[in-house]
C-alpha cells in the first residue's frame, strides 16, 4: 500500500461556456477515477446561462467555480488562471464536452510521466455514437491506438505533428508548466500547440498516451470548420518562431488519403464528396488565415470562430 504522501496529486482545470448535458457526465466520471483528483477548478465564461454555486460546486467538495466576463476569456490566459489556483503536482486540463471513457484515464496518463523528460501527457479521442464515418476516421487518424513519445528529434520525420496536443484531455507536470511560463496569453486558438513547441524546444518530451482515452467529437458544419482552421492558421502565423520550418500541408494530404481509403473501404462512396468538400473549406480557411494581415479587419472577425479575439 502505498501511503498518502507518495502518491502525486492530481488538479482539473476545465473552462466553460454554455455546458450542455456533457458536463455533468464528464463531472461524474472524474468523481469516480481510480486516481481521484485532488480538486476540480471550473472556470466559467459568464453568459446569460451561466453557472452558479449551487449547480455545481454542492456537488462535490472538491469542485470550485471562478466566473470570468466574456471579456477577459482567452485561450491561454483562462487556463492560467484555472493552474494559478492549483497546488497539485499534475494539472489536468479538460474541454467540457469530453468525457473519460472509464474510470483509469487519470491513471493512464499518470503513467506517462514516468520519464522525467515528459512535461505534457495527452489521451485518446474517441468518437462517439453519434459521429458519422468522416468524423471517426478522423479521430483515428489524430489518436491512433498505439502510444508515442515526441521529442526535438522527431520534427524531421513528424512536421507540424510533433508540436500536436490537446487541450481536450491533457496533463501537465506543474512544475514544467511554471518553469515555461505557462500557456501564452492573448490567444486566438491553439494554446495547447504552442506550449507543446516551447516544450519540446527547450528538450522535453511530449507523450500520447493511447490508453487514455475520452469520448470526444464533433459535428462542425463546412463553414465552421473553415472558422476553425482560419484561427488555427492565425496562432501558426503569429509564432513563427515555433512554426516556420514545419510542415502543416503534407499532415492534410495524409488524412484526406486516410480517410477516402477508409469509406472507401466501408462502401461508402456517397461519403467521399462530402469530405472533399469539407476539407476544401478547411484548406480555403486556414489559406486566409496564414494571411490576415492582408484581410479587412471586418473579415477577420466574420472569418474567425473567436470574434471576442479581434475585438
Amino acid at each position: 500500500m502505498i501511503s498518502d504522501f507518495q502518491i502525486p496529486s492530481v488538479d482539473v482545470v476545465i473552462p466553460t461556456y454554455h455546458p450542455d448535458g456533457k458536463f455533468p457526465l464528464l463531472l461524474d466520471a472524474l468523481l469516480s477515477q481510480t486516481h481521484l483528483p485532488s480538486h476540480i477548478w471550473i472556470v466559467n465564461t459568464r453568459s446569460e446561462s451561466d453557472l452558479s454555486e449551487t449547480d455545481w460546486c454542492t456537488k462535490d467538495a472538491r469542485i470550485s467555480l471562478r466566473n470570468i466576463s466574456e471579456k477577459e476569456f482567452d485561450h491561454g490566459a483562462t487556463r492560467n488562471l484555472g493552474a494559478s489556483l492549483s497546488s497539485a503536482d499534475y494539472l489536468l486540463f479538460m474541454t467540457q464536452d469530453a468525457v473519460p471513457c472509464n474510470a483509469g484515464l487519470i491513471e493512464s496518463l499518470l503513467k506517462a510521466f514516468s520519464s522525467t523528460q515528459v512535461a505534457v501527457a495527452y489521451a485518446r479521442q474517441v468518437a462517439d455514437g453519434c459521429a458519422d464515418s468522416i468524423e471517426k476516421l478522423t479521430r483515428c487518424f489524430n489518436y491512433p491506438e498505439t502510444d508515442t513519445m515526441k521529442s526535438l528529434a522527431d520534427k524531421g520525420r513528424l512536421g507540424i505533428k510533433t508540436y500536436f496536443c490537446s487541450n481536450v484531455c491533457a496533463m501537465y507536470d506543474r512544475r514544467r508548466f511554471v518553469e515555461l511560463g505557462g500557456f501564452p496569453e492573448r490567444m486566438i486558438f491553439n494554446e495547447d500547440m504552442l506550449f507543446a513547441a516551447k516544450a519540446i524546444n527547450s528538450g522535453c518530451y511530449i507523450a500520447y498516451s493511447a490508453e487514455a482515452e475520452v469520448f470526444h467529437s464533433h459535428r462542425y458544419t463546412c463553414i465552421q470548420q473553415l472558422k476553425r482552421y482560419f484561427d488555427l492558421a492565425v496562432s501558426q502565423k503569429q509564432n513563427p518562431f515555433l512554426f516556420d520550418g514545419v510542415s502543416s500541408e503534407g499532415e492534410g494530404v495524409r488524412l484526406v488519403r486516410y480517410v477516402v481509403s477508409g469509406l472507401a473501404k466501408k462502401g461508402e462512396w456517397a461519403m467521399v464528396p462530402y469530405f472533399i468538400w469539407q476539407s476544401a473549406f478547411k484548406y480555403l480557411g486556414y489559406f486566409l488565415g496564414y494571411r490576415y494581415e492582408l484581410l479587412p479587419k471586418s473579415w477577420r472577425k466574420s472569418l474567425s470562430m473567436n470574434r471576442n479575439y479581434w475585438k
